[in-house]
């Protein structure tokens, strides 16, 4: 008989013969229902029918007519925030996840996962018997932990979840997704099929999981965590799903946002007596009149919105292949159904949109402006499909946001009022019926686990079913404060106090603005009005801060993406071999970024095709043989560049400098003769590259279009990378100065 003590520091089970030693699930409470949360991205308050929107969403506007349609309810400002206080009930940084996973400055609020004595929905819900089933954007593990070496604690399998299929980045190729992963391992694709949309993907494989879970255990309820990357940028959709939408934004941002507007007031979304404010209009975030356009720009501006139409109306596609395939399986009726979105639309597409999103990018957090409106304005037939990586300009972000100011990552509504639907046949007789009571994402876990007769552990959140059961019930979550970026923001009962924060300016008191909570819009500022209850509320909002792991607050130096953990070690030299699958992206990236670095195929045959491919069509760079040639090309946000270097040899070394200014220059050497360089070519970094390397293939998206895939047709020995000094201009350089920078400001 062997014992095991302490398995996952929570079981001891002791087995012999054919005894278990794994405790069986347990049986959860009698008439406990499955548990369905789909989760979109980036999609606006004003974006689905039932709340105003042109764009046909049926099946979402059915699932309001079934259920509960709540009119103010609110997430964190951002993705991550919102996933991790979505799934534990706690408030963001008490969590562990105050800002995105892509950066780990080292506090406590922002370490860029859920903390390990912080219980998941999925993990409270296992242990209560459901099968627990995750499909979609995960972003809730560091960066520098998704990689085959892990460590895998914050993966989905890790966190409470039986199953998962997606992705663990913040944002993919939704024709040509750069990394799937199934379960615990990467899926292994060279090229996905004609006609693939990662949307359609994602819902088969939600569909397959709960089919799956119920013939397997079919008395035993099921959670579906569905997040979509839809739709967030790149914005890209099948192509009959745009051409719906073809001529439908010609009008303009000014006129759909005002046609949503006079729907939400006429349908009763919005209450009487709200003015619907002026187009945004502070210094970084305005919005230019859409008349004030040229043709050529309203011809570009309208086609990006039309994708994004496309997009919503695919989620809403999403969402009744789901509801269709649990009908089907007799579920539907006691399955409590979420929708809702992880913060308003985005202003990413800055000014004038882009067909390149990470040159966006790029361009914002380097400050190093590389955008090219021209090749825009050229690439517009391409927008929406696998070559271009589009986003909208913000003024679209601000008709999604209608009647809300300003955008996701604000702190203002329109970066935290979101749609919010609900129901339960077999368990809530609302029918049709709309909410108005405040209320916030850390209110979803113990609502969900009070629909399932579970009591919840001690959370930030307030359960929402006394106010589900009856309209005109008080919610107890009387207050909440909002930080992002170091933007705040304070509720308490019938007030609110914002900030706007400009980055590296001094935070204070004169930030703050102060609205009526009946004021929704934020358009009747009363800060000079009732100084003594702005400070009252600031001093509310400074107490939840500290309470909460708040601090310290990004004052906007851009300080928390140039640290990494005392574990995290310099990369060194690596060798890589065709028989290897992607390096993966960030893995990848450590390889190149901000600094100089050297590679180095060794070839046993010759051949044409592809040495090794980093990137994709929005940025990359690729040395392969052209017809015996050897070449270098480069892919910067969709401008090519080639060098030609003769004929193939045994040895190929590209030599990659970075003499500052974030641009590299490359030299190519054959068999240790220099064959010819190339100069000024754009530094990649950041998301860029977003897929990681290939030896002897250029996998999914490839950096060259003409070229495809390009399989080596010759023997490839290995592939070295050395990476080399970093740029002089390079963030890692700078460190103590940029800590000083922000400490000015702080």
């Amino acid at each position: 008989m062997i014992t095991y003590d302490g398995f996952e520091g929570r079981v001891g089970r002791t087995f012999a013969g054919s005894e278990s030693w794994w405790p069986p699930r347990p049986a959860p409470p009698p008439g406990a229902p499955n548990v369905v949360i789909v989760l979109a991205d980036d999609v606006g308050f004003a974006d689905l029918g039932c709340y105003g929107s042109e764009i046909p969403t049926p099946h979402l506007d059915e699932l309001a007519a079934q259920g509960v349609q709540w009119t103010d309810f609110h997430t964190t400002p951002m993705c991550s925030p919102t996933r991790a206080a979505l799934l534990t009930g706690l408030n963001p940084h008490l969590a562990g996840v105050g800002h995105i996973a892509n950066s780990d400055p080292g506090f406590p609020g922002y370490a860029g996962e859920i903390a390990p004595d912080v219980p998941t929905l999925a993990e409270l819900l296992r242990e209560a018997g459901w099968s627990t089933l995750a499909v979609g954007k995960w972003h809730l593990t560091k960066d520098s932990d998704m990689s085959e070496a892990g460590p895998r604690h914050a993966w989905p399998l890790q966190r409470g979840f039986d199953r998962f299929y997606g992705f663990l980045d913040a944002f993919t190729n939704a024709h040509q997704p750069h990394r799937l992963i199934s379960d615990n391992s990467p899926v292994e694709v060279d090229a996905h099929p004609e006609g693939y949309y990662l949307t359609d993907d994602l819902t088969a494989a939600a569909v397959r999981l709960v089919r799956q879970a119920k013939a397997a255990a079919p008395e035993r309820p099921f959670l579906l965590y569905l997040a979509h990357g839809a739709a967030h940028a790149p914005l890209q959709a099948p192509e009959a799903d745009i051409a719906r939408f073809r001529g439908r934004y010609d009008a303009g941002w000014d006129e759909i946002r005002r046609e949503r507007f006079a729907r939400q007031q006429a349908t009763g979304v919005l209450p009487p007596g709200l003015d619907l404010p002026p187009r945004n209009a502070e210094e970084g975030d305005e919005v230019a009149a859409w008349d004030s356009l040229s043709p050529e720009r309203r011809r570009l501006f309208a086609r990006y919105m039309e994708v994004y139409a496309a997009m919503v109306a695919g989620l809403d596609r999403s969402v009744g292949e789901l509801r269709r395939a649990l009908a089907d399986l007799g579920a539907l009726d006691d399955t409590v159904f979420v929708f809702l979105s992880d913060n308003g639309a985005s202003r990413e597409g800055e000014e004038h949109g882009t067909t390149q999103y990470l040159r966006t990018l790029l361009s914002k957090n380097s400050r190093h402006d590389r955008e090219d409106p021209e090749a825009d304005l050229a690439r517009l037939d391409l927008v929406g499909g696998p070559r271009v990586l589009a986003h909208y300009p913000r003024g679209w972000a601000m008709a999604s946001n209608t009647p809300f100011r300003l955008y996701k990552c604000n702190a203002h509504a329109g970066g935290h009022s979101v749609p919010f639907l609900l129901s339960w046949p077999a368990g809530l007789a609302a029918r049709g019926e709309r909410r108005d009571q405040w209320a916030y994402v850390t209110d979803v876990l113990p609502t969900l686990l009070q629909l399932a007769g579970l009591d919840a552990p001690p959370v930030s959140g307030v359960s929402l079913v006394p106010v589900l059961r009856d309209a005109q019930a008080a919610h107890a979550h009387r207050e909440q404060y909002t930080e992002l970026q170091g933007h705040r923001g304070y509720v308490r009962d019938g007030w609110e106090i914002v900030t706007r924060h400009a980055p590296l300016t001094p935070f204070g008191e004169h930030e703050w603005e102060l609205y009526r909570r009946a004021d929704r819009t934020q358009a009747h500022d009363l800060a000079t009005e009732h100084p003594h209850l702005v400070a009252e509320l600031a001093a509310a909002w400074e107490q939840a801060a500290r309470a909460n792991r708040v601090y310290p607050l990004d004052e906007g130096s851009r300080l928390r993406y140039l640290l990494r953990p005392p574990w995290h070690r310099e990369p060194g030299p690596v060798r890589l071999t065709p028989d290897l699958h992607t390096l993966e992206r960030w893995t990848a990236l450590q390889l190149i970024q901000w600094r100089s670095f050297t590679v180095e195929a060794a070839i046993e045959a010759p051949g044409d095709g592809v040495l090794v491919a980093h990137g994709g069509q929005g940025g990359g760079y690729v040395l392969h043989v052209e017809r015996g040639e050897v070449c270098f090309t480069h892919n910067g946000f969709g401008e090519l560049r080639t060098l030609r270097a003769g004929p193939l040899g045994e040895h190929v070394r590209a030599e990659v400098h970075a003499p500052g200014g974030w641009r590299w220059d490359v030299t190519l050497s054959v068999d240790g003769e220099p064959r010819g360089t190339l100069t000024g070519l754009p530094m990649l970094a950041g998301f860029c590259p977003m897929e990681g390397i290939d030896v002897g293939i250029d996998r999914c998206s490839p950096v060259s279009w003409e070229h495809g895939a390009n399989r080596f047709t010759g023997r490839l020995r290995e592939v070295r990378y050395t990476p080399g000094a970093y740029a002089p201009d390079a963030g890692a350089n700078w460190v103590e100065l940029v800590r000083e920078l922000g400490l000015r400001y702080a």
